[in-house]
């Protein structure tokens, strides 16, 4: 009966673990938001990176961090820094890409683990109303595949996102 059990148990085992193996080797998570407010009023509120203190979900965690900026104060070259609790961790960003309709920043997380990917911010007209994208990407390894089978990053990240949209919208709509 042990046997069979054992047997069992690593057939599952090795299901799983050739499962995740067959999962993509990236990912994407984003969520959008209709502000009513034009994107000459939003894109200022995501291209400064200071300004995301007031409305990213992220900044809440912990808002005891160290926080530290660099390079310009917005647009690319413009350079955040964070080191905080054991929820938020340590890391790095710069705006990469910065136009009338889209930010693009590059993000290196050195704490918990390490990852770099890539945060964008799209703005698109809508009436009198602006459709803001938050999305992220980056390469997703065998761990973090291992991983995502019981925790999606869509389910981690994606309601920060929401979090974050809905104080955007409310700072651009004031």
């Amino acid at each position: 009966m042990f046997k069979i059990i054992a047997i069992v148990i690593t057939v599952v085992i090795a299901a799983v673990l050739i499962y995740a193996a067959t999962l993509p080797d990236t990912f994407r998570v984003e969520r959008s938001a209709s502000i009513k407010a034009p994107p000459e009023k939003i894109h200022p509120l995501i291209n400064d990176l200071r300004s995301m203190q007031a409305w990213s979900a992220w900044e809440k965690i912990d808002p005891g961090m160290k926080r530290a900026h660099s390079g310009g104060a917005s647009g690319v070259g413009a350079v955040y820094e964070w080191e905080g609790n054991k929820d938020i961790g340590q890391g790095r960003m710069e705006i990469t890409e910065s136009s009338p309709s889209r930010v693009g920043i590059r993000m290196d997380f050195i704490k918990p683990f390490a990852a770099q990917n890539t945060l964008e911010f799209t703005l698109k007209p809508e009436g009198d109303s602006t459709r803001v994208t938050q999305a992220i990407s980056g390469p997703s390894p065998y761990i973090s595949k291992l991983f995502g089978l019981f925790c999606s990053m869509d389910k981690m990240i994606g309601g920060k996102f929401e979090e974050s949209l809905a104080a955007l919208k409310t700072a651009a709509e004031k």
